[in-house]
């Protein structure tokens, strides 16, 4: 059966082509009716940029892992991560955008979610156990409570006497007896990172906007 055609574009191909890289954040939209999920946020082969004016959470634990996944080519691919875990954290103003790039008959596009831009917490994005991948991370400021360096990362979860959620597994491959750091409480400011994968047990987003947009760079990224 021929793609349907409009102005040009076939767009059962483009849908192929998006899903990629968009569906699993795409899945957000379903937070938006239900109020929460279980999120897991992982773009193939690409990382994704995210900033927030705070982020303060609870059960705070940190350490290195090797994320494996796939190109949008198909190759198997590793990447070197640091993984940051809250038992709880509340983000204040986030934003987080990812590129495709070189799409046929559409050229390079950028999808950007927003949510949270509120100072009462109620009204700031909410997950609790939370992980995110990292390769990269920049703050205006940060303060941690109570915090133990050269903690085990395998003895970081609460079942074991620590602070946080412990790790989380799955494709993600970490040394239980590698190097950690955890503390009661973390608060960051003017966040500005790179990730390769975001979950969530549960994943709250008032005021959710997603959107598309022509092109990439600061001016359509969230950085």
């Amino acid at each position: 059966m021929e793609s349907q055609v409009r102005g040009g574009t076939r767009w059962k191909r483009f849908a192929v082509v998006m899903v990629p890289s968009v569906a699993a954040t795409a899945a957000i939209g379903v937070a938006l009716a239900q109020g929460a999920l279980a999120a897991s946020f992982s773009v193939s082969g690409q990382e994704f940029k995210v900033t927030a004016d705070s982020l303060e959470g609870t059960g705070f634990s940190q350490y290195g892992a090797l994320d494996t996944g796939y190109t949008l080519s198909g190759q198997k691919a590793g990447h070197a991560v640091a993984v940051s875990a809250f038992d709880e954290a509340h983000i204040k103003k986030m934003c987080q955008s990812v590129v495709t790039p070189n799409l046929p008959l559409v050229g390079t596009v950028t999808l950007t979610l927003k949510a949270g831009d509120s100072s009462d917490k109620d009204g700031q994005v909410y997950a609790k156990n939370l992980y995110i991948d990292v390769d990269d991370l920049g703050t205006t400021s940060a303060q941690f409570d109570n915090i133990d360096i050269g903690v085990a990362a395998g003895d970081m979860s609460k079942d074991k006497g620590g602070k946080g959620p412990g790790m989380k597994g799955g494709k993600e491959a970490a040394n239980p007896f590698g190097f950690g750091q955890q503390a009661d409480k973390a608060t960051l400011t003017g966040v500005k990172q790179t990730a390769w994968a975001t979950t969530a047990g549960t994943f709250k987003l008032p005021g959710l906007h997603m959107s598309l947009h022509d092109g990439s760079g600061p001016n359509v990224e969230c950085y």
